[in-house]
């Protein structure tokens, strides 16, 4: 009988463990599966903090609702009645000026039509007539491995990106956006531009992929992310496969047989196939060969503080209708974003009371102070950002400080062939071991079933041919 060996019990890791167990009872195949994971509990960046009348989600907060391959899976776990969809308002920019709206047809701060990008308070009209050359402009030249940022500059111009679009991009990823793909964020845009010969035109021609469903483009749970979390490791339990979590995996190493698996505390896993869903520090560490490590060492990770601040007054009490704020350069706040939680997650508030969650990013020319800061000098950091920003007096009753130092990945212009490069020297030296997770294919929790089940399939595959 065959052993698979999952290191790693983020989302990625137990996906990738549940499409095992179940390609494994489709076919009739004969596999012990086993998942390590060096933390007390699972999910990685999914955990979920219950605090008084609070919910608050530490790591990722949501699944982006139209990715197609989330609802086939939440309904095999039973949990479509537990989804909860957010909230819909305005979001805002934050200016030296105050906030301004981003206009509501729009989509990831692109304008969907010219009454939209006319209604823009963000833009001067030299910018807005500037970005309606979108329209009438070809691609003659960029491909999906190109900028990102300098795609979209060249044809929604450069203050539209700058003052718009930059900062809404910046919220979902990390880094410049100059040092983004195409490929690697938004490939469906070229194809809108290429398509319709309009980036603004093709969203707009697709608005309801975006914008539909009563804009709920987001989905959660009714206690929480760490719900999905839950249910994957009780289904992958009651299938049979084993999970071990207090337990790091110290080394892979490459036996006649297969591979061996070495534990901190001194076990050895024997193992046909081995999945690192791990951090690429962690998979370098734990293959310990110095001819991966130039690969390795180009894959770029950045750093995020998130806090929480929790009071006891009525949401209804923040003045401004809306979801929250995204900061842009050259204010006085320290804060990158700010998401009014109690108002874009109903179910995070269970008595109506004020939760706020602000970030703080590596980009942010405050970041390394910020990161020595103890907890609560972070908390008072958080709450004069919100004093600040909308007159917020009252003193917090709730406050959650979570550091991810050096563990969110970015993807720059090499980052693809990178990964691709890494892939074949595995293939070549350690045929079997298989990389997944967020370091390498995608960020978004959608992107890391996808990534469980494409892992899962390629283990089967090399499997069926053994």
């Amino acid at each position: 009988m065959t052993t698979t060996v999952v290191i790693g019990g983020g989302i990625t890791g137990l996906s990738t463990l549940y499409y095992l167990q179940k390609e494994r009872k489709r076919q009739a195949q004969q596999m012990n599966l086993i998942l390590i994971e060096a933390s007390e509990a699972l999910g990685g960046k999914i955990r979920t903090v219950h605090e008084g009348d609070f919910i608050m989600e530490t790591g990722a907060d949501s699944i982006v609702s139209r990715k197609s391959n989330v609802a086939p899976l939440l309904d095999e776990l039973q949990l479509t009645s537990r989804v909860v969809y957010n909230a819909t308002g305005t979001s805002f920019i934050y200016t030296d000026q105050g906030l301004k709206k981003i206009p509501e047809e729009s989509v990831f701060g692109i304008p969907l039509s010219m009454q939209a990008l006319a209604e823009s308070e963000l833009v001067s009209a030299e910018g807005k007539v500037e970005a309606l050359k979108d329209y009438y402009t070809p691609n003659k030249s960029f491909t999906k491995t190109d900028s990102l940022g300098h795609f979209l500059e060249a044809f929604l111009g450069k203050e539209l990106v700058a003052k718009q679009i930059a900062p809404v991009i910046s919220g979902v990823y990390s880094g410049d956006l100059y040092e983004l793909t195409i490929a690697s964020t938004f490939p469906f845009l070229l194809d809108y531009k290429d398509q319709y010969g309009s980036i603004m035109r093709g969203l707009a021609e697709n608005k309801a992929k975006y914008l539909g469903a009563g804009n709920k483009k987001f989905l959660s749970f009714d206690n929480g992310s760490a719900v999905l979390i839950e249910a994957l490791e009780q289904h992958c339990i009651n299938a049979g496969a084993e999970i071990y979590t207090g337990r790091m995996a110290q080394k892979v190493e490459k036996t006649a047989n297969g591979y061996e698996v070495l534990l901190t505390d001194g076990i050895k896993l024997e193992a046909d196939y081995v999945v690192l869903s791990t951090l690429a520090s962690a998979a370098q560490s734990i293959l310990q060969d110095p001819r991966l490590d130039e690969n390795f060492d180009q894959l770029i990770t950045k750093s995020l503080i998130s806090v929480y601040v929790g009071f006891d007054i009525k949401d209804s009490e923040l003045a401004y209708d809306g979801t929250g704020f995204i900061t842009t350069e050259g204010t006085d706040l320290k804060c990158d974003a700010c998401t009014w939680t109690s108002r874009k997650w109903e179910h995070t508030s269970k008595n109506d009371r004020l939760l706020m969650r602000l970030f703080y990013k590596s980009s942010n020319p405050n970041y390394e102070r910020l990161i020595q800061l103890s907890d609560d000098e972070l908390g008072q950091v958080a709450l004069r950002d919100i004093r600040q920003s909308l007159g917020i007096t009252a003193e917090p009753v709730s406050c959650e400080v979570t550091k991810w130092h050096d563990n969110m990945p970015n993807y720059h212009l090499q980052h693809r062939q990178v990964v691709e490069s890494l892939e074949q020297q595995l293939d070549t030296y350690y045929p079997g071991v298989i990389l997944a997770g967020c370091s390498y294919y995608g960020v978004g929790i959608p992107d890391c079933i996808a990534n469980g089940e494409q892992s899962a399939r390629l283990v089967m595959e090399q499997a069926s041919k053994s």
